[in-house]
């Protein structure tokens, strides 16, 4: 009908995908505190339960393109309702998980296909494609903002419900806060007529354009090293922390500091990647997490060295994703930022799944997360050296569809 207002308005819609993330990401934050309990009551070792939550990030790393493709063709609002389907199912599941193949097909398979529906290349597409140029930076930290806030307020949560109900409950009373994420899915559906858009472009068009690009691969192999970061310390910290003499709440309270520092920190990144170079911003990121690791590790532990230390990884954590995904956007623009986006990511999870697999197989071969750690910092370094050599220039299309938008 001639003059109807479109109701999904971009604010509408930023709001919506901020609040999924925070469901989505903050359950999948709380993953590293059930870690001990199930291992002890199930007589596992830890690097069973490291091994499923590997897999279940390389899982999700593969099947996050494939998501991106449908939510470009078809829209966000159904990649959201499957994705939110399994998420819940794989939770169900891994809460009466009582073998390691059980732990693997649920919290690993289950989990990680259901969050390639619910995450944030999936719905920075959609928010993209409503929020105009100048403002889709800042939209994508606002949106990665209020997810971090959902990771600081999960942990606290989760750990007070472990100890109250145990993993199994905890894990049910997770689930069917999932179920929250299926509402939220009709704001972020898409359709053609309302959200106007060129002519898909053919799938191998659009990976040809983006694979001849340097740059593209560059951020691919610089968003593998966030990924080993970001699953290692999630999933290993809270354990390392109690093997070194800190309470269990200890681990909690610094993944908790890591999700609320992350608020400030994934803001600022996007507020700073509308004004500035996102790859130079990434240089810097990377290098000062570096720093950080390194005197983490050198400086003798206590609790007020571990809540530095969650501090100030809070403001590095989740930084490097509207710069990440920014970066793709200007460099091909939104149409298929879902698709492109899932690629990059797809190198983060196969950086997520060394991070969460090696932390556990190196500390039962060697006793302990050293090597892990070491591991971590010079990763670090090589992202900062990797960003270095990448140019915010438009491929040719995008350049010509500026110089003449008709």
């Amino acid at each position: 009908m001639p003059g109807k207002r479109d109701w999904k308005t971009p604010a509408m819609v930023l709001g919506a995908g901020a609040v999924l993330l925070a469901v989505s990401l903050g359950t999948r934050h709380a993953f590293g505190l059930f870690l001990a309990p199930m291992s002890q009551d199930n007589g596992w070792t830890r690097e069973v339960f490291g091994f499923a939550i590997a897999l279940q990030n390389l899982i999700w790393g593969v099947a996050q393109p494939f998501a991106g493709r449908f939510a470009d063709r078809y829209g966000t609002g159904r990649v959201i309702l499957g994705g939110t389907v399994l998420y819940v199912a794989g939770l169900l599941l891994m809460a009466h998980s009582r073998t390691p193949t059980m732990l693997a097909l649920s919290a690993g398979v289950l989990v990680g296909v259901g969050l390639s529906g619910v995450s944030f290349p999936v719905v920075f597409g959609a928010i993209l494609r409503k929020t105009p140029l100048g403002r889709r930076s800042v939209a994508m930290g606002v949106a990665m903002s209020v997810g971090s806030l959902g990771q600081f307020v999960m942990l606290p949560v989760a750990l007070n419900a472990i100890q109250a109900l145990g993993p199994g409950t905890t894990l049910l009373a997770l689930a069917a806060l999932g179920t929250i994420m299926v509402p939220l899915a009709i704001p972020l559906s898409e359709s053609r007529a309302s959200t106007p858009r060129p002519a898909p472009m053919p799938l191998r068009a659009v990976l040809g354009e983006a694979l001849a690009v340097p740059g593209f691969w560059l951020l691919c192999f610089g968003f593998f090293v966030c990924g080993f970061h970001v699953v290692f310390i999630a999933t290993h910290l809270p354990a390392y922390l109690t093997d070194r003499g800190l309470g269990a709440s200890t681990g909690a309270a610094v993944l908790a500091l890591v999700g609320l520092f992350n608020i400030a920190g994934t803001y600022v990144a996007g507020v700073l990647g509308g004004r500035r170079s996102k790859p130079g911003l990434l240089v810097g990121l990377y290098g000062t997490r570096a720093l950080v690791l390194a005197a983490f590790i050198l400086v003798p532990l206590t609790e007020g060295s571990a809540y530095v230390f969650g501090a100030a990884m809070g403001l590095l954590w989740l930084s490097t994703v509207p710069l990440t995904n920014g970066t793709v956007a200007t460099l091909f623009g939104v149409e298929n930022l879902a698709l492109l986006g899932g690629i990059v990511f797809f190198f983060h999870q196969v950086g997520a799944f060394l991070g969460g697999w090696l932390g556990g197989r190196l500390y039962v071969a060697t006793g302990s997360y050293d090597v892990v750690w070491w591991m971590s910092v010079a990763l670090a370094v090589l992202a900062a050296l990797i960003n270095l050599p990448i140019r915010e220039v438009p491929v040719a299309r995008i350049r010509a569809r500026a110089e003449d938008p008709a």
